[in-house]
């Protein structure tokens, strides 16, 4: 178990200093290979010439690029100074430099914005996961009945709208038609849980109502699968009980391709719920991409990316985890 650990951890390392090297070539090189000058974008175009060459020298936009991606990977760990002469600006670890429009450093941006969108994706994973797997396996031992028809026709819908269609629609009937549901639009930690759970209750369902109606099908198609095995027919013979059979044997075999959608659901999920956050006006990381997008804050939107990414890698390495609990083989492999 633990070469197979540590076998993970180095895929994990190695995968986020991929996507480290991917995203300073886009965010820092590609904009210098267009003839834009990132010191002009975070002086402002109204800036002189002096103001913006002392900025790239803070920066260290003039050092040469292996230099200055050493200094952005050493940054996040280890803090950073940025100096111009007696001008030194300290960036705390972990650094992800400063915003261009804000002047503030990305991290905070990230810290601000992190427990919204921690707080939506816990809820909505929590539901869509109860719901979907619930689902898929009643249509599976129900194959062909009354239920499994409707519950798939209904998750063939949930597939197939679109979050901020169904989100738009769900705001104009609980929230402005029927007032059943209130929606604090600034939500920060200094609010009680009660306004967090009012204002997420919407977003969690909608959210989870798109991913369940994937996961029910994901679960049916798997368990009929698993359900015409012969080790499945053998545990029956046996004379083990329905329910033992169902959860012990089918489900535990079935778990493994929705571990695997799971991992990756959630992983991007807490890299920032675009869509959803933008929609019910969520302060979370998601709605600050758009924003930063939308106004050219590169090193925002290079914090987002870096962020979701080491999610994603975090969530994949949980899943292995999990592989090897639910079947021991993968232990070898």
């Amino acid at each position: 178990m633990l070469a197979y650990l540590i076998r993970r951890l180095i895929a994990v390392v190695i995968m986020v200093l991929v996507v480290l090297l991917a995203t300073f070539t886009v965010f820092f090189m590609l904009p210098k290979w267009a003839g834009q000058d990132i010191a002009v974008l975070f002086a402002g175009k109204a800036s002189g010439a002096e103001q913006v060459e002392g900025i790239r020298t803070k920066l260290g936009l003039d050092q040469p690029l292996l230099v200055q991606f050493w200094d952005f990977v050493r940054a996040i760990p280890m803090g950073r100074d940025y100096a111009n002469g007696t001008d030194v600006t300290h960036c705390p670890a972990p650094c992800f430099g400063y915003s261009f429009r804000t002047e503030e450093p990305v991290w905070t941006t990230l810290k601000d914005a992190l427990p919204v969108t921690g707080a939506l994706a816990a809820g909505a994973c929590v539901l869509w996961l109860a719901a979907g797997v619930a689902t898929g396996v009643l249509s599976a031992l129900k194959r062909g009945s009354l239920w499994d028809r409707a519950a798939m026709i209904a998750a063939l819908g949930g597939v197939s709208l679109p979050i901020f269609f169904t989100g738009m629609v769900a705001m104009g009937i609980f929230v402005h038609s029927l007032g059943w549901v209130h929606i604090e639009d600034n939500l920060s930690t200094d609010d009680s849980i009660g306004v967090w759970f009012q204002t997420l209750l919407l977003p969690w369902i909608v959210l989870a109502l798109l991913n369940a109606a994937m996961y029910a099908r994901l679960t049916r198609a798997t368990m009929l699968e698993v359900l015409g095995e012969d080790y499945i027919r053998t545990a029956r013979a046996k004379g083990l009980g329905e329910r033992v059979v169902i959860t012990r044997h089918a489900l535990r075999s079935a778990m493994t391709p929705i571990l695997t959608v799971f991992g990756l659901d959630l992983g991007v999920l807490l890299g920032g719920a675009v869509l959803t956050e933008s929609t019910f006006n969520l302060p979370g990381l998601g709605l600050a991409a758009v924003q930063a997008i939308s106004s050219k804050d590169l090193p925002v939107i290079l914090g987002v990316t870096l962020f979701a990414a080491l999610a994603i890698a975090v969530a994949n390495l949980v899943v292995d985890l999990l592989y090897a609990v639910i079947d021991p083989r993968v232990r070898l492999a």
